[in-house]
């Protein structure tokens, strides 16, 4: 596109390519393709999602039915919990396992332990009575401060990594191993965790940002470390990375995105970000975001159901949607300033759907089964009052806008629909 317009050119957009009417700066200078994989998800609501000390733990029923929307959604994997926390976590995940291998679901159970055999022999039991492998994850810390803390030594974390990969790996079940802080770690420590790991057969590091510690510069040097340990032991093609992130310096969903461009084979999430302290890379802008960069297959990834599936987590542990929040919050696609009502009205008006979807947002709230709205407040202009009663069907009068915008012209708020049938049922003052 030429940086240089003569004065009164029109801007260069070719009506028949919509991708026009919009310059990419994301995309210039880009060399290659964003991902050399497709992405891998691994969903932790209701495993570290439920760690949170804000969320309700949700009945069965709202479980099945989160696992189910994450299915549809194309993700992964889904951790089931924590079976070795008592019987009624065990009950759930049998349950979930049931549904799994029931409705023949596209998705892939996960359940995490500690490295002690009261927490790993549970999922074993689990994992043959359902007749599905489980992949068992198991987190150890890892870092100075909380070795410190524990007081463990190097010898004593290796001992409970080897003791707990091979009772995994005698069981027949893919083991992953978690070291947790590694972000804070030593290398000589994690060189030590990771050797003894892969040589008792694990299948999956997780490298795992415990405290939210890491910035992109943090995430590049701990992957390109690892990548480096897993060539020289010759394991590449054997041995998976995962991304695990929180969120406590508001980094986690872009660190996530920078852990997959540099290679990493799965990142984790959970649906509205909610988890420990801060909480987690949310699943759903993660979801968002690799459709909008087009990294997701339509055929596998149905994002008619992320809406649907924020809702749910919403509803079922108790966590509120924030009102500005991407995609699900209520003002996600409102509007009620005159000049942004103006521009989709016009888009509106040109018949075309998709431009009035991106005029002003960036994310087509069509796909996921939204729209954009236009609301009444101090800000807004004769075109939202118009476009406000000819969408509920109320008649569109010079006096009646004229009424209603100098009402709106003396609030401090957004007209909600009750307030603004009451001024339009309202008696009219008497003229002076």
């Amino acid at each position: 596109m030429n940086a240089h317009l003569p004065p009164g050119a029109p801007f260069p957009v070719d009506r028949a390519d919509p991708a026009s009417r919009i310059y990419d700066w994301n995309e210039k200078d880009r060399r290659g393709p964003v991902l050399r994989k497709p992405p891998g998800l691994l969903d932790e609501t209701l495993r570290d999602g439920l760690q949170s000390p804000s969320v309700r733990d949700p009945c069965l029923d709202d479980k099945l039915a989160l696992v189910t929307l994450m299915a549809s959604l194309g993700i992964d994997a889904v951790d089931l919990g924590l079976p070795g926390a008592g019987p009624r976590a065990r009950h759930d995940v049998e349950r979930l396992l049931q549904l799994i291998v029931t409705d023949r679901l596209a998705i892939r159970p996960n359940c995490a332990a500690r490295t002690v055999l009261a927490d790993i022999t549970p999922i074993i039991d689990l994992s043959q009575r359902a007749g599905l492998p489980i992949e068992v994850t198991v987190f150890i810390g890892s870092s100075p401060i909380r070795s410190w803390a524990e007081g463990w030594d190097l010898d004593v974390l290796t001992q409970r990594t080897r003791a707990a990969i091979e009772a995994i790996v005698a069981a027949g079940l893919p083991a992953s191993f978690v070291t947790e802080d590694t972000t804070r770690s030593h290398p000589a420590a994690l060189d030590a965790l990771f050797r003894t790991a892969i040589d008792a057969g694990a299948t999956r590091l997780v490298l795992c940002d415990t405290c939210g510690h890491a910035t992109p510069d943090g995430v590049r040097n701990l992957l390109w470390f690892t990548r480096g340990l897993l060539r020289a032991l010759d394991v590449e093609d054997r041995v998976a990375l995962d991304w695990h992130g929180h969120n406590d310096r508001g980094h986690a969903l872009t660190n996530a995105l920078f852990a997959l461009e540099w290679g990493v084979d799965r990142v984790h999430g959970c649906g509205l970000g909610i988890g420990e302290r801060v909480g987690n890379t949310p699943m759903d802008l993660l979801l968002l975001n690799l459709y909008l960069l087009r990294l997701l297959d339509p055929a596998r990834h149905d994002m008619t159901q992320l809406y649907p599936y924020v809702l749910k987590v919403s509803a079922a542990t108790g966590v509120d949607i924030p009102p500005a929040y991407p995609l699900a919050g209520r003002d996600a696609f409102r509007t009620a300033t005159g000049v942004h009502a103006a521009a989709v009205i016009k888009a509106e008006q040109k018949g075309d759907p998709d431009l009035a979807d991106r005029v002003y947002s960036a994310v087509p709230a069509r796909v996921f089964g939204r729209a954009q709205q236009i609301e009444i407040g101090h800000y807004s202009g004769r075109s939202n009052v118009v476009h406000w009663l000819r969408a509920h069907g109320l008649p569109a009068d010079d006096a009646t806008v004229a009424r209603l915008l100098d009402h709106a012209k003396q609030q401090d708020h957004t007209l909600d629909e009750d307030e603004i049938l009451a001024v339009l049922r309202a008696p009219r003052a008497e003229a002076p």
